[in-house]
């Protein structure tokens, strides 16, 4: 028998399968932006089924245009969580990650009673202090509290292009120096790690981004210690201005988490920020990451025109 998948173009999949052997059987899949700027909510696909080619091109234009994605109700064994990260590219391990780890690409986001910080509880993108940070992250929730526990997402294109003309020549010419035993060290400690010690790089401090083409800030307050070309106060003076310019409401989206809720978002263009505001109650979940590019400004790169979705 041959199973047909609709989608919300109208296209179908044809599957050489019994309809219950269908990657994902009648389905119809829509996509809600949350916010005019940031963010869309996903529902009509079932993500622990490896996503067909017309559901994963669906998925990854959703994610160009929106640039973060929410799904409700899925669950996920590590191995299923693994393989969906794995259809969008090899995955990346966290520079705390313990070595002899059995899923090394796996790392638990846990905040509850016992613990003295929580992970990404200050605006920053996803490791961005490796030489070739993470291209994107896929986090999965499967317990929360009764309420709070919310994930701030902010588009950084909207935060370069709301900058002046000459403050955006500015920072185009600047190179960020991103630190990563700043930030971790006290979080983590210093032993068993990935690398032997934790990861610093240099960034331009505007982004371009390899797919569509948009210039982006790549300056965070989670990783991001200075610019190589500005003397400390000046350097320091600019990291505090753009830092909260940043933060602005108008570039954000709030998501709420229920059980099983999933994220994913595109590191290359957003921050994110973990609102610790449960305690003493638990949120746990899990998070693979995929592996980026060393990132880049080309000043001669049009930006590809907009799918809308």
């Amino acid at each position: 028998m041959v199973a047909l998948c609709e989608y919300r173009d109208g296209t179908t999949c044809h599957c050489v399968a019994s309809r219950a052997q269908c990657p994902q059987p009648s389905l119809i899949m829509h996509i809600d932006p949350v916010s005019p700027v940031i963010g869309a909510e996903v529902s009509g696909v079932d993500l622990a089924r490896p996503l067909v080619s017309e559901s994963f091109k669906t998925i990854h234009e959703a994610l160009m245009t929106h640039l973060v994605l929410f799904f409700r109700d899925q669950e996920l064994s590590f191995e299923q969580h693994k393989a969906l990260g794995r259809q969008f590219g090899d995955l990346h391990i966290h520079p705390a990650a313990p070595k002899d780890s059995a899923h090394p690409e796996i790392l638990v986001v846990h905040g509850d009673a016992s613990v003295k910080f929580v992970a990404g509880d200050t605006w920053h993108s996803d490791v961005s202090c490796d030489a070739t940070p993470p291209l994107g992250s896929i986090l999965r929730v499967e317990q929360v509290p009764t309420s709070g526990g919310d994930t701030l997402f902010a588009s950084m294109y909207a935060a370069y292009e709301a900058l002046s003309d000459r403050m955006q020549r500015l920072v185009r010419g600047l190179t960020a120096i991103h630190d990563g035993r700043q930030y971790y060290v006290g979080r983590y400690g210093g032993g068993n790690l990935r690398d032997g010690e934790y990861p610093a790089a240099e960034h331009p401090a505007v982004r371009t981004h390899p797919v569509t083409g948009r210039p982006a800030l790549y300056v965070n307050e989670g990783f991001t210690i200075g610019f190589k070309e500005l003397k400390p106060a000046e350097s320091q003076a600019l990291l505090g201005f753009l830092v909260r310019h940043c933060g602005q409401p108008e570039f954000q989206c709030r998501f709420r988490w229920r059980r099983n809720s999933m994220a994913f978002w595109d590191n290359r263009c957003t921050q994110h920020h973990a609102i610790w505001d449960y305690y003493p109650q638990t949120r746990h979940g899990y998070r693979v990451t995929i592996k980026g590019d060393r990132p880049f400004f080309d000043p001669s790169r049009e930006p590809r025109a907009t799918i809308a979705l």
